[in-house]
């Protein structure tokens, strides 16, 4: 579960972080300034069962990875190069959440 409001706070990290390119209004940067604070709210609450730094690593590569494809997607250049070290950098995400484990929470008054 815990994994899952990682990728949750990444995913919004991406959307956030596009949409500072665009925010011309007020009402723009109220929802981008939610939209942070759920993400970071998110990913603290991850940290119950996650350890930090492997929680953090992956939140901010979601976000790296994200935010790239997604300035792509606006027209914004691109090359071989930053392709093939997106690549590795994604390859070192995955390795994070494969080879990190979760603490297993006991509930008060369980041993």
């Amino acid at each position: 579960m815990s994994w899952l409001l990682v990728f949750i706070a990444g995913f919004l990290e991406v959307i956030w972080a596009t949409a500072l390119k665009h925010a011309d209004t007020f009402s723009d940067w109220l929802i981008i300034l939610v939209l942070i604070a759920v993400s970071f709210i998110l990913l603290i609450c991850s940290y119950k069962t996650i350890p930090m730094a492997s929680a953090y690593t992956v939140f901010v590569g979601i976000g790296t990875v994200g935010t790239y494809a997604a300035g792509i997607f606006f027209g914004e250049p691109f090359s071989g190069g930053q392709i093939f070290f997106l690549g590795l950098l994604l390859a070192g995400i995955i390795g994070m959440k494969l080879f990190t484990k979760e603490k297993n929470i006991q509930s008060r008054g369980e041993q």
